[in-house]
């Protein structure tokens, strides 16, 4: 499996541009779309599950399927879900998933609820099945959400910020599971700007900043763009103030000394520290502020 895109172009009839020449190769496995709100992702997701119509340009899958002549193949290839999942808060969690079903063509009854109990048992909810979806955790929420996207075995799942607003624990489930789901012959395509749910997950890469692909690559490719520019500074009171204006601060943690800070910096010139290895997260900020200029402290 592979999705094409070639100079792809999203532009609002306000004149604002969302997308502005993408050209991107999304191979199999576990891709990771990064960026900051606004950078274009969730355009990019919602023209790539036919949601909405590019301004031009064009996407195929497999050099077979045209995004624009051949749009019936590809949402039967297609398992989403958005940012703000929804469901008929009166249904049971199974009957929702069987709901679901339906609308993915799943017209054998027997059928139907082997998956629905195949996919309950597979994101842990089984449990729950008898059990209202209004009633579910936010947690459980977002696992019914993929549980609805795969129903169906999908070849193309995406995922636009699955992790928003969970807690650390549920997000390393969820996490844990689009990295086993990931090792069927699937793209999965992760849209976030949450760093670490890239870090752990992706093989595979890509930045966007204000419409504009500003990165592709593995995430060591990019951890390598932020090697020698990460510190970490023994400062006082007087200088975490200075720091803090100076640098993007990653960490801040208080000492005996004052304060131990990890900054991303070209150098540190007049303050005490030493570089560290960078990681992802670190790198991302990097990238943001050397590179991009995009880097703000909120």
């Amino acid at each position: 499996m592979k999705i094409s895109i070639e100079q792809l172009n999203k532009i609002y009839t306000n004149g604002n541009w969302a997308l502005k020449d993408i050209n991107l190769e999304i191979p199999n496995g576990m891709f990771g779309l990064l960026g900051p709100n606004g950078a274009g992702k969730s355009s990019l997701m919602r023209i790539l599950v036919t949601l909405m119509k590019p301004t031009n340009g064009k996407v195929t899958v497999n050099d077979q399927y045209d995004l624009m002549k051949n749009r019936r193949e590809i949402r039967a290839m297609l398992g989403y879900l958005p940012q703000d999942f929804r469901f008929f808060a009166k249904l049971k969690t199974w009957e929702f998933l069987d709901y679901t079903a339906r609308l993915a063509g799943m017209k054998n009854r027997a059928r139907r609820e082997e998956a629905v109990d195949r996919m309950l048992e597979e994101v842990g909810l089984f449990e729950a099945r008898d059990r209202n979806a209004n009633r579910l955790s936010g947690g459980m929420k977002r696992r019914l959400g993929i549980a609805q996207a795969l129903i169906n075995d999908p070849k193309i799942i995406i995922v636009d910020e699955p992790t928003t607003g969970l807690d650390p624990e549920e997000r390393i489930r969820f996490r844990n599971l689009l990295s086993n789901i990931s090792t069927r012959d699937v793209i999965i395509i992760l849209s976030t700007h949450i760093v670490g749910d890239i870090s752990s997950t992706c093989e595979n890469v890509a930045l966007l900043n204000k419409g504009k692909l500003a990165f592709t690559g593995s995430p060591s490719d990019l951890v390598r763009e932020a090697e020698g520019k990460v510190w970490q500074i023994q400062a006082t009171e007087k200088e975490y103030l200075e720091i803090n204006d100076k640098f993007p601060v990653i960490t801040t943690i208080p000492s005996d000394y004052g304060w131990e800070m990890q900054v991303v910096a070209d150098e540190i010139n007049g303050y005490y520290g030493k570089p560290i290895e960078p990681n992802l997260e670190h790198a991302y900020v990097y990238f943001m502020e050397k590179k991009l200029n995009q880097w703000t402290s909120a």
